[in-house]
C-alpha cells in the first residue's frame, strides 16, 4: 500500500533517537520535513550482525576514501559522498546481491548513481567490497590520466560501473530502462513452478540536481506507469546545489509529486545517521510489488565537516587540509590519509563470499529451470550471450529498380518487422508517433503493466527520457536491443540522452523519419537543416541517411551489429524510387559508387547524393552524359563508415585528381567540404525552411536536377 506523506506527527522510519551521533550538534541547520508511516509488519528488517561502533566506523571509512581522494586530485565533489555514506553502507553490505569478482554476474542488482558528480562514493564503495577494478592505487588516481576512476562513473572505463552518468537525470532514466529490461525478461522466462532465473533490483542515488531536471519526471512518469515494482530510488535530500540552498529556485513537494507520478514514497527523515530508518525504508520498498520506491532520504551535505557541512562549499571543492583535519577529529576518525582499518574491510570484503554464493545459487536454479524447460533455456542462454543468431541478416529483403517506390519511413518499417522474429531481443518504440515513424512490431503487443513480456513500448511524448530509457535497456547487458523513434527534429529535445549512447557504448537504434524539408507542410519548425551535419560531428555515433529500400536494409544490418555504437537512421516521409545499384553492402563501407563512366574512362564530375536527393544526382547524371560528360554518381550514405575505410578504397571512390564535385543534400552545406573541397559546390538549403508541399520548397529552395546539372557545369569550367 503506498504510503501517505501527511501524517506529520508520526515517528520517522526506524530508530532515530538512539543514533550514535557522529557530529557536533553545531553542523547543520533545523529543517521542517514531512514525516512517513513505520514499515509494514510484512517488510520486516534483518538485525544487523555488528555493533552500531562497528557501523558507524564503516560509514565514516566511505567518508575518508572520499574526502582523501578529492583532496590529493585537488578537485571533485565530497559533499554527496560524505551525506550519502550511510546509504552505501547499507545498500552495499546489507541489501544489494551482487558479486565483486564478477561484475558481470547476470542476475545481481544493479546500481545508478545518477547524481554522478559524486563518483569517489561509488569508487569507494566498490574498493571496500572488493572490486578489482578499484584497488586503492586507482583511489589515489581519482581523477588522473589513464585511471580507473574519472571524474564521473564510466561504464567504458570501470568494471562494476552499470551506467556513464554525469549530466544531471540522465541515470535515474538508465534506472527505469535497466528495470523495464529485468521485468520484460522475468515476464518472458520465469516459470511460477521453478526459481526465478530473472530477480534482481535496480537501485539509484539521485540528488536535487536529477529532480530539478524535466528527464527525470518524463522517465518517472513512465515507471509509475509501468507500475515497475523493482525500481528502487533514494532521493538525496540534501538542499544544496551549486547555487546555494536550494530554496532560492527548488520549493516543490517532491514526495506529492512522486506520489502522483504513480510511485510509493517514503521518508527517512535522517540520513545522516538513522542506519535502521534506511534498512526499513528499503524493506518497505521491497514489499511493495506493484509500483517504485522513492525514499526521500533527507540529509545533510558533507556530513561530519564542522565548517562546510550544510553549504554549498562542500559541494565541488575538496575540503582542503584544514577542514580534513577538523572533520577527522569531528567524527572521531583517528586513521590517515588513505587508511582503512582491516576491520573495515573485513565487514566489506564479505561480499566477496556472499556474491560468490549469489552466483552459485543463480546458477543452481538455472540448472533447475534448464531441467524442466529446455527449450526456453536455450532461448535465454542464446539473448543473454549477446551473440547475434546465426544468419539473422538474411532476414532483410532486397529491392529491385522497377519495386513501387516508397518512404524509407515504410521500408524501414518492413526491416523492423522483418527482423522482429530472428532477432527476439528487438524492444522498442516511438515517442507517440508510432502511426508516423511506423514503429510497431506486429508480431507483439504493448509493453504495459500486466504485460511486461511484450516488446512495443510507448513512449509517449518523451523524446529525452525515450533516449535515456533506452541506454539503460542496452547496457543491461542482457541482448536486448532497443530502438526508439520520432521526427528527426526531435532530436533536438533528446540530444543529450543519444550523445550518452555514443560515450556510453550503447547500441541503440534511433529511426528518426521526417528527414528534411521533404516532410512538407509542417513548416520550418518540423524540418531539420542543421541535424545530419550535427550527428555526423558527434564522436562514436553512426550517422546513416539511405536511399531506397536496399539501402535502408543496409542500415539495418550495419546498426545492429553494432552493438557497442549506437546508430541514427535519418528516415523520408515522402516516396522515392529503388535506385539501380543500391546495395546493402555498399552502405557498409560508408559510400560507393552506384553509376560509372563508361569503359573506366576518368570522370569529369563526381556528384554526390544521400537519401531522397540521391534520385537527384542520378537524373542529373543523365542530362550530363547526353552533353558528352563522364559522369560518376556516388551514393553517401554514412560518411563514419566511409572514413573507416582504407584509403586505397577512399581514393578509388574519389579519385585526387578529379576536383570537379558536386553534393546534393537536403540539407546544410557545413561539412560537406571535407568531400568536394573548397572549390565544390552542394545543392542544399542553409536556411531554415518553410510551409509548403514538399515540390513546392524543393523548387523554391533550388534542390532540383537542373541545379544539380548547373552546378556540374559551373565545376568544369574551373
Amino acid at each position: 500500500m503506498q504510503t501517505m506523506l501527511k501524517q506529520r506527527c508520526q515517528p520517522a522510519v526506524g530508530k532515530q533517537a538512539k543514533a550514535v551521533p557522529a557530529v557536533a550538534p553545531k553542523v547543520g541547520r533545523a529543517r521542517n520535513v514531512v514525516v512517513a508511516q513505520a514499515a509494514p509488519a510484512a517488510a520486516k528488517v534483518a538485525a544487523p550482525t555488528i555493533s552500531r561502533d562497528e557501523v558507524e566506523k564503516c560509514i565514516n571509512a566511505i567518508r575518508f576514501l572520499a574526502i582523501d581522494a578529492i583532496n590529493k586530485s585537488k578537485s571533485g565533489h565530497p559533499g554527496m559522498p560524505m551525506g550519502c555514506a550511510p546509504m552505501g553502507y547499507v545498500l552495499w553490505n546489507e541489501v544489494m546481491k551482487y558479486n565483486p569478482k564478477n561484475p558481470d554476474f547476470f542476475n545481481r542488482d544493479r546500481f545508478v548513481l545518477s547524481a554522478g558528480h559524486g563518483s569517489m562514493f561509488q569508487y569507494a564503495m566498490m574498493h571496500l567490497t572488493g572490486y578489482d577494478s578499484v584497488p586503492m592505487d586507482q583511489i589515489k588516481q581519482f581523477r588522473q590520466w589513464g585511471s580507473l576512476t574519472p571524474g564521473h562513473p564510466e561504464n567504458f572505463v570501470t568494471p562494476g560501473v552499470e551506467v556513464t552518468t554525469g549530466p544531471l537525470g540522465q541515470g535515474i532514466c538508465n534506472a527505469v530502462g535497466l528495470a523495464l529490461a529485468e521485468a520484460h525478461l522475468a515476464a518472458r522466462f520465469n516459470k511460477p513452478d521453478v526459481k526465478p532465473i530473472v530477480d534482481h533490483y535496480t537501485y539509484c542515488i539521485l540528488g536535487d540536481g536529477c529532480m530539478m531536471e524535466g528527464i527525470s519526471n518524463e522517465a518517472c512518469s513512465l515507471a509509475g506507469h509501468w507500475g515497475l515494482g523493482k525500481l528502487i530510488a533514494l532521493y538525496d535530500d540534501n538542499k544544496i546545489s551549486i547555487d546555494g540552498h536550494t530554496d532560492i529556485s527548488f520549493t516543490e513537494d517532491v514526495a506529492k509529486r512522486y506520489e502522483a507520478l504513480g510511485w510509493h514514497v517514503i521518508h527517512v527523515i535522517n540520513g545522516n545517521t538513522d542506519v535502521d530508518g534506511l534498512r526499513a525504508a528499503i524493506a518497505q520498498a521491497k514489499a511493495v510489488k506493484d509500483k517504485p520506491t522513492l525514499i526521500k532520504v533527507s540529509t545533510l551535505i558533507g556530513y561530519g565537516s564542522p565548517n562546510k557541512a550544510d553549504s554549498h562549499d562542500v559541494h565541488g571543492a575538496p575540503l582542503g587540509p584544514d577542514e580534513t583535519a577538523a572533520t577527522r577529529k569531528n567524527l572521531h576518525w583517528p586513521y590517515g590519509e588513505f587508511e582503512v582499518p582491516q576491520d573495515v574491510y573485513d565487514v566489506f570484503r564479505s561480499a566477496i563470499k556472499r556474491g560468490a554464493d549469489e552466483e552459485a545459487n543463480w546458477h543452481k536454479a538455472c540448472a533447475e529451470y534448464k531441467a524442466k524447460y529446455p527449450k526456453e533455456w536455450a532461448e535465454f542462454e542464446a539473448l543473454t550471450s549477446r551473440k547475434l543468431p546465426e544468419n539473422w541478416e538474411k532476414a532483410l529483403p532486397s529491392f529491385k529498380p522497377e519495386d513501387k517506390p516508397l518512404a524509407t519511413r515504410q521500408h524501414s518499417q518492413t526491416m523492423i518487422n522483418a527482423l522482429a522474429p530472428v532477432l527476439p531481443g528487438m524492444i522498442g518504440g516511438s515517442a507517440d508517433l508510432a502511426p508516423s515513424n511506423l514503429t510497431l512490431m506486429k508480431i507483439s503487443g504493448d509493453f504495459q503493466k500486466g504485460s511486461y513480456a511484450e516488446r512495443n513500448v510507448r513512449f509517449g511524448v518523451r523524446e529525452h527520457a525515450m533516449g535515456a530509457i533506452c541506454n539503460g535497456i542496452a547496457l543491461h547487458k542482457s541482448g536486448l536491443i532497443p530502438y526508439c523513434a520520432t521526427f528527426y527534429i526531435f532530436t533536438d529535445y533528446m540530444r543529450n540522452a543519444m550523445r550518452m549512447s555514443a560515450l556510453s557504448e550503447a547500441g541503440v537504434v534511433y529511426v528518426m523519419t521526417h528527414d528534411s524539408i521533404g516532410l512538407g507542410e509542417d513548416g520550418p519548425t518540423h524540418q531539420p537543416i542543421e541535424h545530419l551535419a550535427s550527428f555526423r560531428a558527434m564522436p562514436d555515433m553512426l550517422m546513416i541517411r539511405p536511399a531506397g529500400g536496399n539501402e535502408t536494409a543496409g542500415a539495418y544490418k550495419v546498426a545492429i551489429a553494432n552493438r557497442k555504437r549506437p546508430t541514427t537512421i535519418a528516415l523520408s516521409r515522402q516516396n522515392m524510387p529503388n535506385i539501380p545499384n543500391c546495395s546493402v553492402e555498399g552502405v557498409a563501407k560508408g559510400a560507393y559508387v552506384i553509376h560509372d563512366t563508361k569503359a573506366g574512362a576518368k570522370p569529369d564530375v563526381i556528384l554526390m547524393g544521400t537519401g531522397s536527393e540521391l534520385e537527384l544526382a542520378t537524373a542529373a547524371a543523365a542530362i550530363l552524359e547526353k552533353e558528352g560528360k563522364n559522369v560518376r554518381v556516388v551514393s553517401f550514405p554514412c560518411w563514419e563508415l566511409f572514413e573507416e575505410q582504407s584509403p586505397e578504397y577512399k581514393l578509388s571512390v574519389l579519385p585526387a585528381d578529379v576536383t570537379a564535385r558536386v553534393s546534393v543534400e537536403a540539407a546544410t552545406s557545413f561539412g560537406w567540404a571535407k568531400y568536394i573541397g573548397l572549390t565544390g559546390k552542394h545543392v542544399g538549403i542553409d536556411t531554415f525552411g518553410a510551409s509548403a508541399p514538399a515540390n513546392i520548397l524543393y523548387e523554391k529552395f533550388g534542390i532540383t536536377v537542373n541545379h544539380v546539372v548547373e552546378a556540374a557545369k559551373a565545376q568544369l569550367k574551373h
